[in-house]
């Protein structure tokens, strides 16, 4: 059986329970003048499958646990914004989310503070999470969740700005031992110490995301995948500023290579540091990494650990639209245009990059123009915009239940030795057996037949 077929068959299963979970499923509307005042007050009556329809506002101190499974929590006519006000939820967060497949969409979450310094905007403790069109700051940890080898977990169109304590545990989003994470078109910025992504997921797709310290972050890691696994970062921007915590931009498998599988395919990134020195990839697995087509500007090390190199660019002179501006489109004359190669397959799937982050938080078709650009972005004009800006109704239709489970918040302390240690919650990071073969990028691929990856 095909992977597209096992795909298919585990889209088919999903929608045939949220059929039968629909014939029962209520409307239940939040907002001045509505059934409920408060988010909270809906999820003390929420059942299987309902839909929240929160109105655009700000609901303060308003935090709670979600507990039945197949809820939808939509913002209506704008943000919902839930701002925590000292208040948290269990001494964890301002949604606690224990039931299972969950779908969050425009809803922004800031300020949550526990004693513990991990309150996270939601702090996921159910099987399956799908985060879209959100906005996480000013929290100590944006989404803090994972624990359940079952579980995949999907955020896209989301935006991440000054999480973190400060004492490197906490991070703008963390994600521990699931099955797989799923990230695109995602902005992270201006994490505080910690690190702009971290994932332990047993499988990692980071796909056409945008993650910056811009002019003086003092974040770790732009991205950490510490305990690596089969991992696709595809597509992405990475800028590190020299006032970053830590010279190493993205690594993996630094804590030890525990997951299952140890793959790693690093291919039309773009990558600028600022810094004096430093390391734009470092695996710390035994996998050798396959690294291709990327763009690499400024001083440092490409690559750190086993892995091939194809088709890279390193450049002080990269010839960006606005590289102040962190414009990182090309010019026609750079010298990354027509210079990459075809990147083939990977783990069975395609590795040609399909699509480009468009700022803030959005995509659009990558364009086909002579042979392959090195980097992030193709130099010419896009064949179509239908894709620019997700919205309600055209962001990822599968709703996946990206599965989720207890937030390990015993963070690794991010810092520029990477002597890490965990700490700061009761939840462990789990190691389980091996992964599924149903992964969370096929699950999607399948539903977006248009992506070859």
């Amino acid at each position: 059986m095909t992977t597209r077929t096992h795909a298919l068959i585990s889209t088919f299963a999903a929608m045939a329970l949220l059929a039968t979970t629909a014939a029962t499923a209520a409307t239940l509307e939040v907002g001045p003048g509505k059934p409920y005042a408060t988010p909270c007050e809906a999820s003390a009556d929420a059942e299987d499958g309902d839909e929240i329809l929160i109105d655009a506002g700000t609901y303060s101190g308003d935090v709670c646990a979600w507990t039945a499974d197949g809820l939808t929590m939509r913002g209506v006519g704008g943000f919902a914004h839930l701002e925590a006000d000292g208040q948290a939820y269990g001494a964890k967060g301002i949604w606690v989310i224990q039931g299972d497949n969950t779908t969050v969409e425009w809803i922004e979450f800031s300020g949550a503070t526990v004693p513990d310094q991990n309150g996270a905007g939601i702090r996921q403790e159910g099987n399956g999470l799908t985060v879209r069109n959100c906005s996480f700051h000013d929290n100590e940890d944006g989404i803090l969740g994972g624990g359940d080898e079952d579980s995949d977990v999907l955020i896209e169109f989301t935006e991440f700005a000054d999480n973190g304590y400060g004492d490197g545990y906490s991070h703008n989003f963390y994600i521990s031992h699931v099955r797989s994470l799923t990230v695109r078109y995602c902005y992270s910025h201006g994490a505080y110490v910690g690190h702009q992504a971290k994932s332990r997921a047993y499988e990692n797709y980071i796909l056409y995301n945008r993650f910056g310290d811009e002019a003086d972050g003092e974040s770790s890691y732009l991205l950490n995948l510490p305990n690596g696994g089969k991992n696709y970062v595809i597509g992405n921007l990475f800028q590190q500023a020299a006032t970053t915590q830590n010279s190493h931009l993205f690594s993996s498998g630094e804590e030890g290579a525990t997951n299952p599988t140890q793959e790693l395919y690093v291919v039309n990134n773009t990558f600028v540091n600022e810094r004096q020195s430093g390391t734009f990839i470092r695996n710390s697995s035994d996998a050798v990494a396959v690294v291709a087509n990327n763009l690499f500007v400024g001083s440092g090390t490409i690559l750190d650990g086993p892995g091939t190199e194809t088709s890279n660019l390193a450049t002080d002179t990269p010839g960006f639209v606005d590289q102040a501006g962190y414009d990182y489109r090309l010019e026609q004359a750079s010298p990354a245009v027509d210079a990459g190669t075809d990147p083939g397959t990977g783990g069975g799937l395609s590795l040609w990059p399909e699509d480009h982050y468009v700022h803030p938080v959005g995509d659009e078709p990558r364009p086909e123009v002579g042979a392959l650009d090195i980097g992030a972005y193709e130099w010419g004009e896009a064949a179509g915009d239908d894709d620019d800006a997700a919205d309600d109704d055209d962001a990822a239709d599968d709703d996946d239940a990206s599965d989720d489970d207890d937030a390990a918040d015993d963070d690794d302390a991010a810092d520029d030795d990477d002597d890490d240690t965990d700490g700061g919650c009761d939840c462990d990071a789990q190691s389980g057996p091996g992964a599924s073969p149903v992964i969370g990028l096929l699950m999607v691929g399948a539903l977006f037949a248009r992506r070859r990856f």
